[in-house]
C-alpha cells in the first residue's frame, strides 16, 4: 500500500512533521509534530501545530496515532496538544526507559519523575506490527542516535526520524548519552534491507551546500548508492572513525535542553509549582 503523505516543514527548527493517510480512507497518523518555543522567552506557540491541525480537519481525517521516532533533542513535540484537538494515541519506542532514566539523571528530576514510559499511550517494541485504517505499519528499533529511535515503515514508506538524513547529508549525530556510532551503522543497514523503491523520509533538512531546495523524500536505492556517509558499501570502521570525529565538533542543539525535559514527558511540561507555575531547569556542564 502506498500511504499519502504531507509534509510540514518547521523553519525554526529544520524539523519536517508528516500526516500519512490511509488512501482508501480517513484514517492518518501524524509523525513528528512540532511546539514552537522561543528559549529567550521561555514561550510557547502552536503556530506549526495548528496548521498540522487545519490540514487534518480539511481533508475529514481521524488521527488515529501521534508518533514519535524517538526522544528529540532540537524541537519540543506538540503531540498533547494535538491528541487533544484530534485524538489519537501517542507512540515511542519501548527503550523511552532508558532515556527517562539517563536524563531524569541529569535534570535530577527525583523520584516523582516516572521513568517506565507510561506518560505515553503506547511503548513499542522492535518487530511491532499496527494498524492506521487499513495500512499496517511495522516498527524497527534503530538506535544509535538515541536507545530509543525507531523507524516506522508504514507500506511503502519510512519514517526514519534522525538516523538517516537526504543523501548529500549523511547521518545523524550519536554524540548525546546513550548514542553509539557503531550502533547507528547496524541500524542504517537495516533501513537499506528495505526493498530499494522504499520511500525514506527523513525527519530534518540542512540543505547540503550546492542545494538550493529543502527537500526530505528519498528512496532506500538513492541512499545506497548515494549518501555521503554510508552509501556505496562504506566499511563500518571507517563510518565510526568518521562519524566520531564530526560529532566531536558539533556544538550541541539550541533547544537541547527544554526539548529533552518535555520530550521525555510525552511532550508534557514539568509539573507547575504550588503557584501554578512552570519551570525548566539548566544543568549547569551537566551535558
Amino acid at each position: 500500500m502506498t500511504p499519502i503523505v504531507t509534509g510540514f516543514f518547521d523553519d525554526a527548527t529544520n524539523t519536517i512533521s508528516y500526516v500519512v493517510q490511509d488512501p482508501e480512507g480517513r484514517a492518518c497518523a501524524i509523525v513528528d509534530s512540532v511546539l514552537d518555543f522561543d528559549y529567550a522567552s521561555g514561550r510557547t506557540d502552536t503556530k506549526s501545530a495548528d496548521a498540522v491541525i487545519a490540514f487534518v480537519k480539511e481533508h475529514d481525517l481521524d488521527v488515529q496515532w501521534l508518533l514519535e521516532t524517538h526522544v528529540h533533542a532540537d524541537h519540543l513535540s506538540a503531540a498533547p496538544y494535538l491528541q487533544e484537538a484530534l485524538g489519537g494515541k501517542i507512540g515511542i519506542g519501548d527503550r523511552i526507559q532508558v532515556v527517562q532514566d539517563t536524563f531524569g539523571k541529569v535534570f535530577n528530576e527525583g523520584t516523582e519523575f516516572q521513568r517506565d514510559g507510561s506518560q505515553f499511550d503506547q511503548l513499542f517494541h522492535d518487530g511491532d506490527s499496527f494498524h492506521i485504517g487499513q495500512m499496517r505499519a511495522d516498527v524497527l528499533h534503530t538506535p544509535g542516535h538515541t536507545p530509543a529511535c525507531l523507524t516506522y515503515v508504514i507500506g511503502d514508506a519510512a519514517f526514519v526520524g534522525d538516523t538517516l538524513f537526504m543523501p548529500d547529508f549523511g547521518t545523524a549525530r550519536c554524540d548525546f548519552p546513550g548514542g553509539s556510532s557503531s550502533d547507528l551503522y547496524d541500524s542504517v543497514q537495516r533501513i537499506l534491507a528495505l526493498p530499494d523503491e522504499t520511500r525514506i523520509f527523513v525527519g530534518h533538512d540542512y540543505k547540503a551546500p550546492g542545494r538550493e531546495e529543502f527537500a526530505w523524500e528519498t528512496t532506500v536505492g538513492e541512499q545506497k548508492a548515494r549518501n555521503v556517509h554510508v552509501g556505496g558499501g562504506a566499511p563500518k570502521e571507517t563510518f565510526i572513525e568518521m562519524r566520531d570525529k564530526r560529532d566531536a565538533s558539533l556544538a550541541m542543539p539550541k533547544l537541547i535542553i527544554p526539548s529533552l525535559q518535555v520530550n521525555m514527558r510525552a511532550g508534557q511540561m514539568p509539573p507547575a509549582d504550588e503557584d501554578g507555575h512552570v519551570f525548566l531547569k539548566v544543568p549547569v556542564n551537566g551535558l
